[in-house]
Parts: structure tokens; C-alpha cells; sequence
């Protein structure tokens, strides 16, 4: 694909200065990964900081008895918090990044990351920035396994993932993953949502026969 000026895609680099976003197009690289491919992995240390063009990226960690919980999905014209904070720490990764579609990522090396946080104050405070926007949006993860009904945050996730339309293509356990929770808590909770007529299920698919009570529910937390 063309990417011309990349730093236009951004709403932070596009806010840089101009001799910023030089350096930026002169020493960032782009790469392209297939839909499902890591894109980062546990125990790796980041060489490089992330801009995603196109696509999305599913990040998620893995409990020590094996359960799944998305903490965040980097979409188009977002950079990734975690490769930011292992790099200004110097530590690996503790979470993986998924490709969830084809995507297309501006990728800039480490050494070229160090010195422009050290050279220029803009892209110091833009790199800062978004990672303080991002770190809110992980407490508010957070909070809601912590404390949020469970109830709540399905009504919330079921009309995310349905949009504009009335069915969702997604198992129970791709919906607890999403959650952070077990699979057997989604499928009771999902069978009272039917009992209610909120959904309609069969395998695989769920039905959203009940938009608007299900968003009461979603905004009653």
C-alpha cells in the first residue's frame, strides 16, 4: 500500500513539528502482518515503538491457569501502550499482540525512538501523552473485572460487537475471553438473557432480539 506521509494518519505526530515528522519519516519502517499472526509475545523485549496504518490488535494476557482476558485493542491511527512502557523500562512484554485483521504497522527502531525522546521535546510529550490516555482506558479495564457486574459488562460487550447489525458470529468462550471471565459465567448469564428475550442463540451465533433493553442495562451501571 502507499502510506505517503504516515504522520497525517496520526492525530498526534500530525500535531508535531514539521522537522519532527521528518525524522520520523526517515527512519521509521513499515511492515505488513497477515490476519491472526503475533505481533508481539510474551517474554520478548520491544526493539521498537508501534504505529498501526491499517487493521487492528487484539492485546491479551494470560492468567498462570490459563485464562485469556483482552486488555485493549490497538485500532488504525493508534500507537500500542505496552510496547511503550516495556521500552521506556527496558522490559519484556507480558502480553501478546494478535493481528486481528491484515494489518499495516509504522514501526520505529529503538535507537531512533531513544533519541528523539531525548532531542525534542514535542515528541516526548506526544510519546507521554498517549501512553497517559491509554494507561486510563487499562485502569478502567481493570475496574470493571475487578468490580463491574458481569451483567452489565455483556449487555455493554454484546451491542460493541453487533454494531449496526442483530447477529454476532461469536462463541461463549470468545465472549469470556473478551470479559476476563470463565466460560460457564457467560452461558448462565446468557441463557437469563434469553430467558428475558434480550438474545436469541444457536450455535456459534447470538441474536440481538432486544436492542434497546439490553443498552438500559448496559447504561444502568
Amino acid at each position: 500500500m502507499s502510506t505517503g506521509d504516515w504522520t497525517e494518519r496520526f492525530q498526534g505526530t500530525r500535531a508535531l513539528p514539521r522537522g519532527v515528522r521528518d525524522r520520523l519519516l526517515k527512519v521509521a519502517q513499515i511492515r505488513n502482518y497477515p490476519k491472526g499472526q503475533e505481533v508481539f509475545g510474551p517474554r520478548n523485549i520491544p526493539d521498537s515503538l508501534l504505529f498501526l496504518l491499517e487493521g487492528t490488535i487484539r492485546v491479551s494476557q494470560t492468567s498462570e491457569n490459563g485464562r485469556d482476558i483482552v486488555l485493549y485493542r490497538v485500532d488504525a491511527g493508534e500507537s500500542c501502550v505496552l510496547t511503550t512502557a516495556c521500552m521506556l523500562a527496558e522490559e519484556a512484554y507480558n502480553a501478546e499482540g494478535l493481528a486481528e485483521s491484515e494489518i499495516s504497522v509504522v514501526v520505529l527502531p529503538r535507537p531512533a525512538f531513544d533519541a528523539l525522546v531525548a532531542d525534542e521535546a514535542a515528541f516526548r510529550n506526544f510519546v507521554f501523552a498517549a501512553y497517559s490516555r491509554r494507561l486510563i482506558d487499562l485502569l478502567r479495564v481493570v475496574d470493571d473485572v475487578a468490580f463491574g457486574r458481569i451483567d452489565v459488562r455483556l449487555a455493554e460487550r454484546l451491542l460493541a460487537l453487533v454494531g449496526g447489525d442483530r447477529e454476532i458470529a461469536a462463541t461463549h468462550a470468545q465472549i469470556a475471553t473478551e470479559l476476563g471471565t470463565a466460560r460457564e459465567v457467560i452461558s448462565r448469564v446468557l441463557h437469563d438473557f434469553q430467558k428475558r428475550g434480550f438474545i436469541a442463540q444457536s450455535r456459534g451465533r447470538i441474536e440481538l432480539t432486544n436492542k434497546p433493553a439490553l443498552r438500559e442495562l448496559a447504561d444502568s451501571a
